[in-house]
């Protein structure tokens, strides 16, 4: 097995708490049903796909998941029940991410959309007063590069773009799905289980 050169996070699960039955459970209260049908830690439906990819606006994802919903239901309670799955940032993470980003290049590939990334970057700020960005060379976020986990191509892209050779690259994710695509082209991976933090894995 080669060094490792380089290190790819994911974000959801592994710097970020996010808790899917959160969501799930206020879509409930709208009336939604069944929402694990629509998206899950696993899948995602052709609509969530599209919104992590960038095809959609959020204003169509909205109207789209009203349709779901008891009527009279607002965009801003469509969006304050998929903002519920962010739940805070792993502070002793993100303080290891310090240290580390001078001994490796790090760089961040998420499954997002741009609802939750505003959030995100609103929640980091107002936990922590910096910019969440400034700790990876580059960030990789579904829908503004248009690709998402865990298709082999996205992480193609990302190794190209990034002047990456994969075998020397380390890509950390929780889900299972993403580590076997990223296995497929060609990257080293860590599965991060819930019992795991970045910061316990000897890097």
């Amino acid at each position: 097995m080669a060094a490792i050169k380089n290190i790819i996070f994911d974000l959801g699960g592994v710097l970020l708490n996010i808790d899917f039955n959160r969501t799930a459970e206020a879509f409930k209260q709208l009336g939604v049903k069944n929402f694990d049908g629509f998206y899950s830690k696993e899948t995602a439906s052709d609509l969530f796909e599209k919104l992590e990819t960038g095809y959609i606006s959020n204003e169509y994802f909205y109207a789209a998941m009203q349709q779901h919903c008891t009527p009279g239901t607002s965009f801003m309670q469509v969006q304050n029940a998929w903002n519920a799955i962010l739940v805070g940032f792993r502070k002793e993470s993100i303080g290891f991410l310090s240290s580390l980003k001078h001994r490796y290049p790090i760089y961040l590939l998420s499954n997002t959309n741009s609802i939750h990334h505003n959030r995100f970057i609103e929640l980091f700020r107002e936990e922590t007063g910096d910019s969440f960005d400034a700790h990876f060379i580059k960030s990789y976020y579904s829908h503004e590069i248009q690709k998402r986990k865990p298709y082999k191509d996205t992480y193609l892209f990302v190794l190209e773009n990034g002047g990456m050779n994969a075998a020397e690259t380390l890509f950390i994710d929780d889900a299972v799905t993403n580590i076997e695509g990223a296995k497929k082209a060609g990257l080293q991976t860590h599965l991060l289980l819930p019992s795991e933090r970045i910061e316990g894995l000897g890097l």
